[in-house]
């Protein structure tokens, strides 16, 4: 884990963002149980069909997301959540314009923990705050 990890507290802007998929950024931060990343996808952006053994909630922030989980489909926008239960197939795909959303995992999604961090990057959520 970064030195971002070792602290309580964080700005988002602090937590190096990680390439999970081409177009998939998440900035991470993992507990002893739990696993919090805000995930940024590309324009029309595929998560491939997979599964794992962590629970996994989410919601939409910004954009929209079309989800498959168990063979149910959802194009979701911001305020649109999910829960999927552990070992569950699900894929996603991005809207147009792209999208952010907030995911907690449990147990901690150890398959992300030590993969390399992406080149540093302003998080496309929040908005920086006005200067006027």
């Amino acid at each position: 884990m970064t030195d971002t990890h070792k602290s309580t507290f964080h700005e988002l802007a602090e937590v190096p963002p990680t390439r999970i998929w081409d177009g998939v950024l998440a900035r991470m931060i993992h507990s002893e149980l739990i696993t919090m990343a805000i995930v940024e996808l590309g324009p029309d952006t595929p998560v491939p069909l997979h599964q794992h053994h962590n629970e996994q909630l989410g919601f939409v922030i910004t954009g929209s997301v079309r989800f498959t989980v168990d063979g149910e489909t959802r194009t979701l926008g911001p305020g649109g959540n999910w829960r999927i239960f552990a070992d569950v197939p699900h894929q996603a795909e991005s809207g147009p314009d792209g999208a952010v959303v907030a995911e907690v995992y449990s147990p901690v999604r150890q398959d992300w923990v030590g993969l390399p961090t992406a080149a540093p990057s302003t998080p496309g959520w929040p908005a920086p705050a006005d200067q006027g």
